[in-house]
Order: C-alpha cells, then structure tokens, then sequence
C-alpha cells in the first residue's frame, strides 16, 4: 500500500512540474519562429503617431533564444524619439534570451549583444499580444510609446 501511494504521488508532482513546463514551452511555441516586420509606428515631433518606413526580422527560438534586425530604408538624421536608443545610424541589431510572463502579456528580452552597446547586459520588458497572423509589441515604460507589428514568415 506504501508503494501504491508513493507512486501515485510521484506521478502527481511529476504530472504538475510537467505541466508548468508544458504551460511555459506553450507560449513560447507561440513566439517560436521567424517573424518579419510588418509596421513600426512611433510619436513624432507633432505628438502623433508616425510609421516609419523600415524592414526588418525578429527570430524566437523554442529554447529561449531571441534576435531582432531592423533597418530604416531612409534612416532618419535625428535621434528616435524616446530616452532609450534602439538603433544606430538607421540599424537595430540585438540578440540574447528572452521570458515570457503569459498572465501580464510581457516578454522580457535580455540582451547579450546589441549594436547599440549601452543595452548590452539591459533587461526590455515589452507588452505582446497575438492578433490573427500577427505578434504586436510595444514598450512597458511609460516614456516609449512605439508599437511594433510582426507577422510570421
């Protein structure tokens, strides 16, 4: 009887630490892939909204690995709105890892390599959500108000 009941307790945990494992690996399947740049839109001089004419890609493996390349096809001469810098001379290169906390819709991409080097060693919270063919981005921090759409390729 010991033993019957030891299993079923191992099966039990084994059970629920498999499901806060599957739980994690489910979102990042939803992240996982190569996703290209459908529109960045950020506040300009005036206060609205602005898209900007770039391109780019954001690859997420299942593991936690994460890239992102942007690339303004008429890089703009003044600095992007915003106290962060993203990008240099018209291009954002950055790679690292990244979590997700599916319950606050944010991923936190921690940055190992950038182009800018002042975000190497940076934590990015960012805001995400999933609409139809695309993943929407956007900054937590109350100063950056940019939003980012990517559609899977």
């Amino acid at each position: 009887m010991k033993s019957a009941v030891a299993i079923c307790l191992v099966l039990l945990t084994t059970g629920i630490a498999a499901g806060q494992d599957r739980g994690t690996q489910d979102i990042r399947d939803r992240f996982a892939g190569a996703w290209r740049l459908a529109s960045l839109e950020q506040p300009g001089s005036d206060g609205r909204m602005h898209r900007i004419d770039c391109c780019g890609m954001f690859v997420f493996t299942p593991d936690g690995h994460a890239a992102v390349q942007v690339m303004e096809r008429t890089p703009q001469t003044q600095a992007a709105a915003g106290p962060t810098q993203y990008s240099q001379g018209g291009y954002e290169a950055s790679w690292g890892t990244y979590s997700v906390d599916e319950h606050a819709h944010t991923f936190t991409f921690h940055i190992e390599g950038a182009l800018v080097r002042s975000l190497i060693g940076k934590d990015l919270p960012r805001a995400y959500e999933f609409s139809g063919k695309q993943l929407i981005v956007k900054s937590t921090r109350s100063d950056e108000h940019w939003r980012v759409a990517w559609e899977r390729y």
